[in-house]
């Protein structure tokens, strides 16, 4: 088992941390006895800090709330009291909807960014990962080792040394790179009168960071703050305990060790043979014995040629159609078949009308239409750099599936890096991290993705419905945004006008953003300085 960096306290911190956190040594631990808004606040604040959830809340935290009331408590001990009454309702009750009404924010720390995309799978969950945009890598931890993950088989094999020496060059090139391109993009882009010192800086750092995040291999361990209820943590374990990579499975054995501490009757049906035990091997069984079949009908198959795209594979040709038939079905009183009938009549100018009413005057991107723009879905085939993939696999309303991170579909620089005359030692490191992957591939299937850099691309699967593309295309066009995925949501709204014959969903769509930015976190860290000179 990977050997997690576990923080160390003063006695009088411990006293403090020991009222609110479930554990005060290991990765994972739960928040307890503090307010909603205060957990909330700890966990926005932590996905741009380097520091620890427990660091965090010691330094930026603790002056701010008064503790002389919670002198008492210890959060590390169990709570019995809490866990018979749960027992008498659950039992009494015996309904999975009782697990929906206990939520708990959970720490997970130094995990993968393997693990993460694990992690943020459930749609009725809620996230927060430590972002790279705000966060160098180039800093170590306590124990003055580069932040990767360190596979105990791996370690102990013939790879041991090679995997070590190789994750810590990757590091070491990123670290290299990162002022170098810093002090370039400070030459090309020179600081304006209206901005701070501090806003220019951010700007900066933020787009260096963003061009050399793909040096990173996707054994880079990130921090990460989970808000459920006991039901979705269930399914969460349920399908971690099978998964085939050997890190979420023991992952998910220190998350239910926390969890037991706060909800321990929404869970312990986790550990029963004819019901969680029985329910995993059922995943586990199925999804290996589908890729062992399809290995067996077909041999030899090609990943296809490189390079990035975004394909609309499928689609209703009649889906405007069928978008204006549920808003007809919902604002009067005809049946369906009345509904699809009468909306059969319209000519294009009226269904174009009918369209427009509906959206209405969007004030801005949030003012989203009604569930109408849900009966029509979209399913697209992405081929991204993982970079990308990782900000888009966050949308939990759709349906994403991805294959095994690989190096076979190549890797993209960016343009920042060409101009500034450092693609040479970008790609040297790129094709190590490629020529390791090919040594241990054969002999470690799954933990060779750790070795694979966020730089390659990896084909992806995303299927949603037309409110949920506005959404999604609308955010993710926004010119603060990361050149890679503003490129994806620039082609989905295309292909949805001019493939999917949709013009009247595209035109809804009037929040997408086409325009060019040089330093994409720029106006978004001004308007960051105003609210903090107006508060």
């Amino acid at each position: 088992m990977h050997l997690y960096v576990a923080e160390e306290f003063t006695e009088s911190e411990i006293s403090v941390l020991r009222r609110y956190f479930t554990n005060l040594e290991g990765p994972v631990f739960a928040l307890v006895n503090l307010p909603e808004v205060v957990k909330g606040a700890l966990f926005a604040r932590y996905s741009r800090s380097s520091k620890s959830l427990r660091r965090l809340f010691l330094d930026e935290f603790v002056g701010d709330l008064d503790l002389t009331g919670d002198a008492s408590i210890d959060a590390t001990v169990g709570l019995d009291r809490a866990d018979d009454l749960y027992q008498k309702i659950f039992y009494e009750y015996g309904d999975d909807s009782v697990a929906q009404l206990g939520g708990v924010h959970l720490a997970c720390e130094q995990a993968s960014n393997i693990l993460t995309k694990v992690l943020e799978w459930g749609r009725l969950m809620s996230y927060l990962e430590q972002s790279t945009r705000y966060l160098g890598y180039d800093r170590r931890l306590a124990n003055g080792h580069y932040r990767f993950y360190r596979d105990n088989d791996v370690l102990e094999s013939r790879f041991g040394a090679r995997y070590v020496g190789e994750m810590d060059r990757m590091f070491d090139t990123y670290a290299e790179l990162l002022p170098i391109l810093t002090e370039w993009l400070a030459k090309k882009y020179p600081k304006t009168p209206e901005d701070t010192d501090f806003v220019y800086r951010q700007a900066i750092r933020a787009k260096a960071l963003d061009a050399v995040r793909g040096l990173l291999p996707a054994s880079a361990l990130s921090n990460l703050g989970i808000y459920a209820s006991g039901q979705a943590y269930e399914s969460l374990l349920l399908r971690m305990r099978a998964h085939p990579l050997p890190e979420v499975r023991e992952y998910s054995q220190m998350m239910l060790d926390e969890l037991m501490k706060v909800i321990p009757s929404f869970l312990k049906r986790v550990e029963v043979a004819e019901r969680g035990v029985a329910w995993t091997d059922y995943l586990a069984t199925t999804k290996g014995a589908t890729r062992d079949l399809i290995s067996s009908m077909w041999h030899d198959v090609s990943p296809g040629e490189p390079g990035e795209h975004v394909r609309l594979v499928s689609y209703d040709p009649e889906g405007e159609t069928r978008i204006l038939e549920a808003v007809v079905f919902a604002n009067s009183s005809m049946s369906h078949d009345e509904a699809v009938r009468h909306v059969g009549t319209l000519g294009a100018a009226d269904r174009a009308t009918l369209m427009r009413t509906y959206v209405g005057e969007r004030g801005n991107r949030r003012h989203r239409p009604g569930r109408a723009f849900e009966s029509t879905d979209y399913r697209f085939e992405l081929v991204t750099d993982y970079g990308a993939f990782r900000d888009l696999q966050r949308h939990r309303l759709m349906t994403i599936e991805w294959q095994p991170l690989d190096v076979e579909l190549g890797f993209d620089v960016p343009e920042i890096v060409r101009e500034a005359g450092l693609a040479d030692r970008y790609e040297e490191s790129l094709e190590r991290s490629a020529a390791l992957f090919h040594e241990m591939r054969d002999e470690f299937p799954q933990q060779s993705q750790y070795v694979v850099a966020l730089a390659f691309r990896i084909r992806y699967a995303m299927q949603m419905n037309a409110r949920e593309a506005m959404h999604l295309i609308e955010l993710r066009s926004g010119p603060q945004g990361h050149p890679s995925y503003r490129r994806v949501a620039h082609e989905m709204v295309r292909l949805i006008r001019e493939v999917a014959g949709h013009t009247n969903v595209a035109d809804a769509m009037k929040y997408v953003d086409f325009s060019e930015t040089d330093l994409e976190r720029l106006e978004a860290e001004r308007t960051a300085e105003r609210n903090r000179q107006n508060r």
